[in-house]
């Protein structure tokens, strides 16, 4: 059996292969195509069966593929070459307008011109039908189905191509919605027809018609996508299942992300964070902050007690600011996603001067198209990856193990002209600032997700990855007070191997709204019971043996008036003597988070979870850095002056990391080469590479 794993970044496609039997890994790396996502993943493909050796080709009968990819994200950013579909939505009479109204946020509190995010279904497509359950889920006015008949007539007529239906109170009881369903099935064959207590049965109208319509419209977009990759990458020889990583961290099956594609929109960030945590385990590294900069973004998340962290909620589409979603920038989404933390701080992010003088990076990125000056692509922007080429940290003969030539000339005339002689500096300093801007830039995104999540980052390790994180994790780490950096074997494909460490993963949730005090036990049982059923049936569905099976219960809880929950473990099942445990659970993620605890106040029940885990075999990680390819040899390299803020040029040693030995440790300055990355160790700094291959800085 062979895992393949495939995460389509912004500026690289990255591919990692697992042989089960012999412990063979193949490591890939091609650049990516914005224009054609699909085309890059095709590429590395093609690479990895038709490659030199050729010892692959009798595993790919016996294959699997996980693929991770943006495409959702991309859709609503407004990505060339992807049209958001024709959609309809179809509201309680009253409720036309309730994407329009939305929130009462103003992401830009005093700007006079603000306009919201233009509605993702137009008004003339925004339909009314005479309903309404109350919140307890009885009927008040029972759902005109003569007038929804006449809707979807007029759909036919304007030839919608995907309908999302949301009706008020919907997830305290469903059948107004099932009975449309079934209606405009009827009238519209063929037609995505998505009901809001299928996708999102929790209250607040917004966001739950919000999360509704996107899976809708998702649905034509990513169902395209994903059959034709099947399609293209059987044409390269390679037949296998299919598998998509999902925000949440766990993998489910192309029906699966078809089905609910709003589940997938950030599943390439989400990768790198499960490898985190499973390197972690691994290594018996419980608290980690995971750090993944790449060629266009830089991405923070933080695994505790070994699991990562997970939201409910996202805005796609929206801007960031300082690793922050700003609200009500973007499309409301109530997924389970991985925390993340994201700012424009990757290798190709380019540097400019504003109107004022001022030296600024980001958010705009060469990314692989121009890319960045020194790959003579025709960018003429000066961008990261250009700065730490001239302080000597890249190696100037090429990238990917040379596979890649780069121009430091051009590099410098880029610099030179776009920033060091405006502002009056010589070239160092200019390449020296802009690393010093993005190094601030993501130590922001750090600290959002630790200290301001109530964790301490000095009481974890800082898990560095990313073609570019391993230059940069040092200095973070130092400014941080993070006394460990693991820079695991593959650097550059970590998110990638990610994917082949996943599990399947679903995520259920049911709205209570009950004060804890009068929740009734036995019926609370019931709703969880219930959601499991449901969950084994789709991991069976799946593949998955029931002694594969993991599940999870979570509750949603706020002190009483309170406008957001926090999600806490509930035992299973919960008897009247777990109460206490529960409680006091939630008062003291409050005090972490908050500062303090309300004990004395009720506490009510807004929701409950349940997480679904199918447990796969995992392959070993240890060894995934090196290359058939590459044979014995010294392991020092070479060596050449490396700039250093403080320091000043430091002669320094370059180290070629497949043939480092695990024993003796490299004194910083150094410089660690090999395939995928290359990693810095700063003065200061010592590195040693442990039993499995992980390469790890300690500060002396």
């Amino acid at each position: 059996m062979v895992r393949i794993g495939i995460d389509v970044g912004g500026t690289f496609t990255d591919l990692v292969a697992f042989a089960e039997e012999t412990g063979e890994t193949a490591l890939i790396k091609v650049p990516s195509t914005p224009s054609d996502p699909a085309q890059g993943v095709v590429d590395a493909v093609r690479r990895f069966v038709r490659g030199p050796g050729q010892t692959w080709k009798v595993f790919t009968s016996a294959a699997s593929l996980i693929h991770a990819s943006t495409i959702g994200t991309n859709l609503l950013l407004g990505q060339k070459g992807l049209r958001i579909p024709k959609g309809a939505l179809v509201t309680t009479e009253g409720f036309r307008d309730v994407l329009e109204i939305a929130r009462q946020r103003r992401p830009d509190l005093y700007d006079l011109f603000f306009q919201r995010p233009r509605p993702l279904v137009e008004r003339r497509y925004r339909y009314t039908v005479r309903e309404r359950m109350d919140a307890n889920g009885a009927v008040v006015v029972p759902l005109d189905e003569e007038g929804l008949r006449r809707i979807a007539e007029r759909m036919r007529e304007e030839r919608i191509e995907t309908v999302a239906v949301c009706f008020l109170h919907s997830y305290a009881n469903p059948a107004h919605e099932m009975a449309a369903k079934r209606i405009l099935q009827e009238f519209l064959p063929g037609t995505p027809v998505v009901v809001s207590s299928e996708v999102n049965p929790e209250y607040r109208e917004y966001e739950r018609a919000s999360t509704t319509v996107i899976n809708a419209l998702l649905i034509p977009v990513v169902s395209s996508y994903l059959q034709e990759l099947q399609g293209r990458i059987q044409g390269e020889g390679l037949s296998c299942p299919v598998y998509v990583m999902q925000s949440n961290g766990g993998l489910a099956t192309v029906e699966s992300a078809c089905r609910l594609p709003a589940a997938t929109i950030e599943s390439g960030p989400a990768a790198g964070v499960v490898a985190s945590a499973y390197l972690g385990r691994v290594l018996g590294i419980p608290s980690i902050l995971s750090f993944d900069m790449g060629g266009t973004t830089a991405k923070a998340g933080a695994i505790v007690g070994g699991m990562p962290q997970v939201v409910t909620e996202y805005e796609v589409g929206g801007r960031v600011h300082s690793g922050r979603i700003v609200k009500g920038s973007g499309y409301p989404v109530r997924f389970p996603f991985i925390d993340l933390a994201e700012v424009s701080a990757g290798g190709g992010t380019i540097a400019w001067l504003d109107p004022a003088g001022g030296l600024r990076c980001g958010p705009l990125s060469a990314g692989a198209v121009p890319g960045p000056a020194c790959y003579n692509l025709g960018g003429e922007d000066p961008t990261v990856t250009d700065a730490n080429l001239l302080l000597g940290r890249i190696n100037p003969e090429g990238l990917v193990g040379g596979e890649m030539p780069i121009s430091p000339s051009l590099a410098e005339e880029a610099l030179r002209r776009k920033i060091a002689d405006p502002l009056g500096l010589d070239l160092v300093q200019a390449a020296s600032g802009i690393l010093q801007i993005v190094n601030t830039q993501m130590v922001r995104a750090l600290r959002l997700v630790s200290l301001e999540r109530g964790y301490d980052p000095r009481s974890m390790v800082l898990m560095a990855f990313g073609g570019a994180g391993p230059m940069h994790a040092a200095f973070l780490a130092e400014e941080l007070g993070i006394p460990e950096v693991i820079v695991p074997t593959a650097p550059g494909l970590f998110s990638a191997l990610g994917l082949v460490v996943s599990d399947f993963k679903h995520d259920y949730v049911q709205s209570v709204m009950r004060l804890f005090a009068e929740v009734d036990l036995e019926a609370l049982e019931q709703v969880f019971l219930r959601l499991e059923r449901e969950a084994v049936q789709q991991l069976r569905k799946e593949g998955l043996p029931e002694t594969q099976i993991l599940l999870q219960r979570q509750l949603d809880l706020r002190y009483l008036g309170q406008s957001y929950e926090i999600t806490v473990n509930a035992p299973r099942p919960m008897g009247k003597q777990d109460l206490d445990f529960v409680i006091e659970s939630f008062h003291t993620r409050h005090r972490e988070i908050y500062g303090y605890a309300a004990e004395r106040e009720p506490v009510e029940v807004v929701n409950a979870r349940l997480t679904a885990i199918g447990v796969v075999e995992k392959p070993a990680l240890a060894g995934a850095g090196s290359r058939a390819s590459d044979p014995p040899g010294e392991a020092q390299v070479g060596d050449r002056p490396v700039y250093f803020e403080g320091y000043g040029w430091q002669p320094t040693p370059v180290y070629w990391r497949p043939f480092l030995s695990p024993y003796g440790a490299l004194e910083g300055p150094a410089i660690v080469e090999q395939y995928d990355a290359t990693t810095v160790i700063p003065p200061g700094w010592t590195a040693t590479l442990d039993e499995a291959g992980n390469l790890r800085l300690r500060r002396k």
